[in-house]
């Protein structure tokens, strides 16, 4: 199967998802026993109930502001006891937040492996890697994935542009691991320089956004770049292939789409919060909600992989507005629909000028229920302190795009 990465790839959906689900009890009960944080979240869980993404959707998420906090208030258990055992390195992203290699008998313990064969990489290639090598993960991330391959890897890391484009001429590498933005600068520079790089014909580019016409600018180069989801966390989550419709979910972990500011996962097509579950024994994290938006597509990708699909990066979920001195958040909305007993779409919107604010809470619904607007007002009063309109809206009426709180104030 030399299109794929392996046959986990092409199997079928059923066939996968009950593997994936015969797998999270296992997951859960390890966590339990092995990560201190997770012997507290946890606690009460009968592991061996959660066997069905309705089951794992009752346990509560864990957000990167949750690990950040528990990693500066304990540090004698290192990591904040979400690790389970001592991991081979800590990495430093900003913040600071630490993470720890996951463990992978593999060898590719954030599987970017099969993101790099998507791309194109194969054995035997030679791969310029610049993401950094210092503190944080991303270098390491790809070097591991190149090396799974049977691919070798020149460690280029940032900056040093004149010195890394020697480096490409010298060295004449096959594929290129890095941002798309220094990739662009590198082939100006080379270009500035009058030189060619024909040998240069795959990337695998992440950290940024690469829109439509960064990519077709590569194609005019001679490069096919791809994009991967992944983070220092969760290792790959989801990539791009040859049919750039969407990107494939990585076969190592189980990824929700939730309404922000709750856990409640939603139907395929609304965008929501992306959280993500990995099967990694020594980090493993349950229900990690990433802070990022996206949704999931509907059927399978043309290239013949069976795994879902998302739509990509569409924005932050953690949203949040300062009206009248007061910050109110994406969960605080959330919790006054549930008050309300409401699961429809909603949107706070806050408008006017910044010295005369003025708040809206539109919520998408059947008819107009008598009393609903009036319960809606008092709760938001009560749970923001702020005074706040309500308008009730027909369903479809408000856009399918993540955002539950909207700012159209003039500064």
């Amino acid at each position: 199967m030399t299109e794929f990465f392996d046959a986990l790839e092409a199997r079928d959906p059923a066939e996968r998802e009950a593997a994936l689900m015969a797998a999270v009890p296992e997951q859960i009960a390890h966590a339990q026993s092995s990560s201190p944080a997770y012997t507290e979240m946890l606690a009460g869980v009968d592991a061996a109930g959660i066997k069905s993404r309705a089951a794992l959707a009752t346990l509560p998420l864990t957000r990167k502001s949750s690990l950040a906090a528990a990693q500066a208030a304990r540090r004698a258990l290192r990591l904040g006891g979400f690790a389970a055992g001592m991991p081979r390195r800590i990495f430093q992203s900003p913040g600071p937040l630490y993470e720890p290699e996951p463990d992978a008998d593999g060898g590719d313990p954030w599987r970017v492996a099969r993101a790099l064969h998507a791309a194109g990489v194969r054995a035997g290639q030679l791969a310029h890697v610049s993401f950094s090598y210092h503190l944080t993960p991303a270098g390491a991330m790809m070097e591991a994935g190149l090396r799974a391959l049977g691919a070798a890897s020149v460690p280029g890391g940032v900056g040093n542009t004149e010195l890394q484009l020697q480096a490409l001429l010298d060295l004449q590498p096959e594929a290129y691991a890095g941002t798309p933005s220094f990739l662009r600068i590198l082939l100006e520079k080379a270009a500035e320089g009058g030189h060619a790089l024909p040998y240069l014909q795959r990337a695998l580019v992440s950290g940024e956004a690469c829109p439509p016409a960064l990519v077709a600018w590569f194609a005019e180069r001679g490069v096919e770049a791809y994009q991967c989801y992944a983070t220092a966390d969760l290792g790959l989550i989801a990539y791009q292939t040859t049919a750039r419709e969407g990107l494939v979910v990585d076969e190592g972990v189980i990824v929700e789409i939730v309404r922000p500011g709750t856990g409640e996962p939603l139907p395929d097509g609304e965008v929501g919060e992306v959280v993500v579950t990995t099967l990694s024994p020594g980090y493993p994290l349950i229900r990690f909600a990433t802070g990022d938006l996206s949704a999931v597509m509907p059927g399978m990708s043309p290239c013949g992989r069976t795994n879902q699909r998302l739509r990509g990066w569409l924005g932050r979920a953690d949203q949040s507005a300062k009206v009248r001195g007061m910050f109110v958040h994406a969960g605080q909305v959330a919790e006054v629909l549930a008050r309300c007993a409401q699961r429809g779409r909603a949107r706070l919107v806050v408008d006017g000028e910044l010295a005369n604010d003025r708040m809206s809470l539109q919520l998408e619904v059947e008819g107009q229920p008598a009393g609903l607007a009036e319960q809606l007002q008092a709760a938001l009063r009560d749970i923001t302190k702020l005074r706040s309109e309500v308008e009730l809206v027909a369903p479809g009426s408000l856009p399918n795009d993540g955002r539950v709180i909207e700012d159209r104030r003039s500064v």
